[in-house]
């Protein structure tokens, strides 16, 4: 007698972990809204033209991206949607963290930058931060397409993970090259933790650099847990560890970078000024 196989993946129908991940992801969409457009309100004001509110902007937008890849994870998957998912958050993820080393790096040539007749004057352009952004972008694009072009992902139907069902998931196509992407970003993570914790101790006017350590010390700290967690779990449970790393690790940057200025821009206006921020603020 043939018995009827049970399919599982994270479908968009009854499925109450799809629901709550399209919640978390909807909130944080909202919210990286409302302050892309506090941004642009206020994009004139001294705190968001001293924290160069251009890489503010492309960090702003890659954690968009990096919180709509959650949608690519989420129903049946397919060859595309496998191709896609890994890819988009790898490279979306990749541009956020480039943007928070480019700002870290700044932090500190801003500190040296503002010493009388100091040399470092002259790498104050933003041209320095679209160099650094592009070129770490670009480096986890090129791993990405090497891992399309030598062993793709593809959807696979697994049998023997649990008796009884059919769980329709990703094959990673080379494990390898997950990691090497997976690695890259902690690369990426690690400098821009190391350069934020050296430069944490610099004055009030450039402490952005504290913020920066918290929130890459989040960000290192998820993915170093999601990793055991997500080799330990099958099925759809293996698809929501990774969910859940990058919707935490996108809002653990908004909130550590953004939301101090946004309670400063709201609450604190006062501290909104030119003379607050050089510290003449008795």
């Amino acid at each position: 007698m043939c018995i009827e196989k049970q399919t599982e993946f994270l479908s968009y129908e009854g499925d109450s972990l799809t629901l709550v991940f399209i919640v978390l992801s909807v909130v944080s969409l909202l919210l990286v809204t409302v302050i892309i457009g506090m941004f642009i309100s206020f994009r004139d004001t001294p705190l968001v033209k001293a924290n160069n509110r251009n890489l503010s902007f492309i960090l702003l937008f890659s954690i968009n991206l990096s919180i709509l890849s959650v949608f690519l994870f989420l129903g049946r998957p397919s060859d595309i949607t496998c191709i896609l998912r890994q890819t988009s958050f790898g490279i979306s993820f990749s541009i956020a963290i480039s943007s928070v080393l480019a700002k870290t790096i700044m932090v500190c040539i801003a500190f040296k930058a503002s010493k009388p007749n100091s040399p470092w004057r002259k790498w104050l352009g933003v041209k320095i931060t679209y160099f650094i952004v592009i070129i770490c972008s670009f480096i986890q694009f090129l791993i990405s397409t090497i891992w399309l072009i030598i062993s793709p992902p593809f959807m696979e139907l697994n049998i023997l993970s649990e008796p009884g069902k059919i769980i329709i998931q990703c094959n990673e196509g080379s494990v390898i090259a997950f990691y090497i992407v997976l690695s890259y970003m902690g690369l990426l993570a690690s400098v821009s933790f190391i350069v934020a914790f050296l430069a944490r101790t610099l004055p009030d006017s450039f402490n952005e650099a504290k913020y920066i350590t918290f929130s890459m010390l989040l960000f290192c700290s998820v993915w170093i847990t999601m990793i055991p967690a997500y080799l330990s779990t099958k099925g759809k449970y293996m698809v929501a560890v990774e969910i859940f790393a990058i919707i935490s690790s996108s809002c653990g940057l908004l909130f550590c970078i953004f939301l101090p200025k946004c309670y400063i821009i709201i609450f604190k206006p006062n501290r909104n000024t030119k003379q607050y921020l050089l510290g003449n603020n008795k």
